[in-house]
């Protein structure tokens, strides 16, 4: 496996379609992904998101177009994209029977990687799972299993991680849990891409944000360059009401991130 040029976007993305019979799920998908940044695919259910993150991913072939992923073609070096990346899908793949820690020095022996139990913590202390790592898995809160789950996806050091709806069926802190961990990898250096039908979740992680509709990329930029696609907002003087987000964290305390030693709510 050659070594992709840094200058090289880490996602390359250029006239993707994709059908199921007369299903046109993707019509023509253009996008780029800088590296290291957080890029959100936004769409409803339905509008092709998945299918995009499973080409990228090379679990499904385009019907036409090209894509490349850390400088390699998913449908040429497939071998090559699968060890450059890791997929977390919309439901958290961990075992329930097996302790945090116990899953973690799993997937790194199975990946013959050396020395899998200081992987292992070293994961647990990034995530903020150390005082859970011995607990089994289900005892661990929503927001827990999601980031063992993602600190799972990281063993190997996968230069970018594919999120496909990474929040679904968490509740409100647990969210924030995540949103906190999608932070951290790219200031780590990953690259992310992630899908969802969330807009503040978007509005909150992302560097850039594409919405798909209807297999297609309707619009493509950052938070601000999106909304001066709208006429400008009038000034109005009123009086601040707390949102329903301050409202909670005030009443559970804004440290959901450090609780994990807590049991499951």
């Amino acid at each position: 496996m050659t070594a992709p040029t840094t200058s090289e976007p880490a996602i390359r993305v250029q006239g993707l379609t994709k059908s199921y019979k007369t299903l046109h799920v993707l019509r023509g998908v253009d996008l780029e992904v800088t590296r290291g940044s957080i890029f959100a695919l936004l769409g409803s259910n339905g509008a092709g998101k998945t299918t995009a993150v499973k080409i990228l991913s090379t679990l499904l072939k385009a019907d036409a177009g090209t894509a490349r992923v850390n400088g390699f073609d998913v449908a040429k070096q497939a071998a090559d994209v699968r060890e450059s990346i890791s997929l977390t899908g919309q439901f958290a793949a961990v075992d329930e029977i097996l302790s945090g820690r116990e899953n973690l020095v799993l997937v790194a022996r199975l990946r013959h990687l050396k020395d899998p139990g200081k992987i292992a913590d070293d994961l647990l202390k990034r995530f903020s799972l150390t005082d859970a790592g011995a607990r089994k898995v289900s005892t661990y809160s929503g927001g827990m299993r999601r980031r063992l789950d993602i600190a799972m996806s990281l063993i190997g050091d996968p230069p970018v991680i594919f999120l496909d709806e990474p929040t679904t069926g968490l509740d409100p802190q647990a969210r924030l849990e995540v949103w906190q961990t999608v932070k951290e990898l790219a200031r780590h250096g990953t690259t992310v891409l992630l899908t969802t039908q969330y807009l503040d979740e978007a509005e909150q992680l992302a560097d850039r944000i594409a919405i798909l509709h209807e297999g297609r990329i309707i619009v493509n930029g950052t938070v601000a360059e999106l909304k001066q696609l709208l006429p400008p907002a009038k000034v109005e003087y009123v009086e601040k009401q707390p949102t329903l987000e301050d409202v909670f964290l005030t009443l559970v305390g804004d440290n959901g991130h450090n609780r994990n030693a807590g049991t499951n709510a």
